[in-house]
């Protein structure tokens, strides 16, 4: 485990010389982990990232899963919403990922999640947590930078779920907010940044309903001889928009006051370069193990004009394993 500016540096280095490479980066940016892909031991870290794997089997289990909340109260929850409110009344914030960290009773090993979870970005790691996660943060290939930030999550069963979730003005307002803050973020590191999509869905099929998500997709054009920067290209990103929020530096300090302990990994980045292109996502649909018990993190964005009801419900609602 190393600093950032020793990461940073690592990462330019190798991506300069065409060296792959595995990392995953904390939210905090406290203690980031760097492999080089030859060496990754399949029994400590396995990973598929857009269809690029270390993982050669599958879990013979065929178990039904049994997933089991135990989520934190409401009033427990509307306290710590009711001061992320205030901070954006008084203009402090107008966006915020708050989350929580759920004790959750689960029948399978992280392992056999890993295994028999449907997820475009996956990690295992000994035991420790276990990412299946639908959000890909950014893409660095042929000169172009793309990032594909997710916002609003909806029960795909209920009436007219698509047009409920497009039209809904809180939702618009915020996707709209995280795509402006992801447009300003790719201007640092690359030039003609442009929304090429906006607000398209997706579907996502998990252990006990199927789930649509809102994503957006802005590109950017990089400087020549980019490579020898993605270091700096990543951190200067960090941490990922969408699971912060706006303004990123006042709003992560009042994130870490609300919630009142360490994202860790949650939240955070991981992603590989290939020796030539570098593809990353977003560390959400997360569970951890801490004292032989696990967690599920998740959480939501906020803004002035979020309901404390529908968001504690959409913190539990995103408490599942795309295993079906």
């Amino acid at each position: 485990m190393a600093g950032k500016n020793t990461i940073k540096d690592q990462m330019n280095r190798w991506a300069e010389a065409g060296i792959p490479f595995l990392f995953i980066i904390d939210f905090e940016i406290s203690k980031p982990l760097l492999f080089p892909l030859a060496d990754i031991d399949p029994g400590q870290l396995l990973y598929s990232i857009n269809g690029f794997t270390n993982s050669n089997g599958q879990s013979r289990s065929r178990r039904r899963v049994k997933l089991v909340k135990h989520p934190e109260d409401y009033a427990t929850y509307h306290e710590r919403f009711s001061k992320v409110r205030d901070e954006i009344h008084n203009g402090n914030s107008y966006l915020l990922n708050l989350t929580c960290s759920t004790p959750v009773d689960l029948n399978l090993s992280l392992l056999e999640v890993f295994h028999r979870s449907r997820a475009r970005f996956k990690i295992w790691y000994r035991e420790e947590f276990v990412c299946f996660s639908p959000e890909a943060f950014v893409v660095m290939e042929k000169g172009k930078i793309r990032s594909f930030p997710m916002k609003g999550t909806i029960d795909a069963s209920l009436p007219d779920a698509e047009k409920v979730i497009l039209n809904d003005p809180k939702e618009m307002a915020e996707h709209s907010t995280i795509v402006d803050l992801i447009r300003n973020d790719l201007s640092m590191v690359a030039e003609k940044v442009r929304v090429e999509r906006f607000r398209y869905l997706e579907k996502i099929n998990t252990n006990d309903r199927t789930l649509i998500q809102v994503s957006s997709e802005i590109c950017g054009e990089l400087k020549e001889g980019y490579r020898s920067k993605t270091g700096d290209i990543l951190i200067t990103l960090l941490p990922a928009g969408s699971v912060s929020g706006a303004p990123k530096r006042k709003t992560t300090e009042i994130i870490a006051a609300a919630e009142k302990r360490i994202r860790g990994y949650y939240c955070g980045v991981f992603g590989l370069f290939d020796g030539r292109d570098l593809t990353s996502a977003v560390t959400i649909r997360f569970i951890e193990k801490r004292d032989n018990q696990f967690y599920y993190c998740s959480g939501g964005g906020i803004t002035a004009l979020s309901d404390p009801l529908s968001e504690y419900r959409e913190m539990i609602d995103k408490i599942y394993v795309p295993i079906v």
